[in-house]
């Protein structure tokens, strides 16, 4: 528990300055966290085969074509290039006719890890172009981040009963506690930093966005017992690999995308 506290302190002053200083710094650190991302997946051992080194160097640069394309969009929902996932598809599938050992299965199974973190990550550098957009990352990140951290300490003080079999570890009892607080504390923010009108649509909005935090991290746990694994990697001592601290975070950005755009 040290080791981790003293591992979030560290990742949040390394964090806050450079995604205050924003712009092409911000954008670097984005574009080489998703790389480690990509590499956390392409470890994974029972969901594909061992991809030849070609195949890897190819999906990075996949990968961060998704990333730093359109970053000029007026908003999150004009994030993502078709341009780039056309390339995508051609670079990863035609690869699949010529290296015997390179199935299409498991290039469709690249291709989806690669949207998939090419979108988020997009989406990461977007937030920081406009101010509102800053202060809506944070409060994403907040609800993330509380809503894990009191789930398990109220989990650990009055948890009894298992949440899901995807984590035996998480509490029904600990995931209520993290999300009414997380809700109140998050809420709170929005409305002092953000918006201050319609606040029972930001409380309900809210409410939504920790469910689905909760979800993201259920799923990134499932990926990790189906690959017989405890952490994606364990390049953040404490936490593991990156993927084991972005899992609820990463869930509820999409979540705040559909919200925004169907809103």
């Amino acid at each position: 528990m040290k080791k981790r506290i003293i591992s979030a302190l560290v990742l949040l002053a390394v964090i806050i300055p450079l995604y205050l200083l924003g712009g092409i710094i911000w954008a670097m650190a984005v574009g080489l966290v998703s790389v480690l991302t990509l590499k956390e997946t392409l470890d994974l051992k029972n969901s594909h085969v061992r991809y030849p080194g070609l195949i890897q160097l190819l999906a990075v640069i996949c990968e961060l074509l998704l990333v730093y394309t359109e970053l000029n969009g007026y908003d999150l929902t004009f994030g993502i290039s078709y341009v780039a996932m056309a390339l995508t598809f051609l670079i990863l599938l035609v690869p699949t006719l010529f290296i015997p050992k390179y199935a299409t299965k498991d290039a469709f199974y690249l291709i989806g890890v690669i949207i998939f973190l090419g979108t988020i990550f997009n989406s990461f550098i977007l937030f920081n172009t406009l101010n509102q957009n800053k202060l809506i990352f944070v409060y994403l990140i907040l609800i993330a981040t509380l809503s894990d951290t009191f789930s398990m300490v109220i989990g650990n003080l009055i948890g009894k009963r298992k949440l899901s079999s995807a984590d035996p570890d998480k509490t029904l009892e600990g995931a209520i506690g993290g999300l009414v607080i997380s809700s109140i504390i998050a809420s709170f923010f929005y409305v002092t930093f953000i918006a201050s009108s319609k606040i029972p649509s930001i409380i309900i909005m809210t409410i939504f966005l920790n469910i689905v935090a909760i979800v993201g991290d259920l799923i990134f746990n499932k990926i990790k017992r189906e690959n017989d694994i405890k952490k994606f990697s364990n390049i953040l001592p404490g936490h593991g690999g990156i993927l084991d601290r972005l899992d609820s975070i990463i869930f509820t950005v999409l979540a705040y995308i559909i919200i925004i755009t169907i809103a």
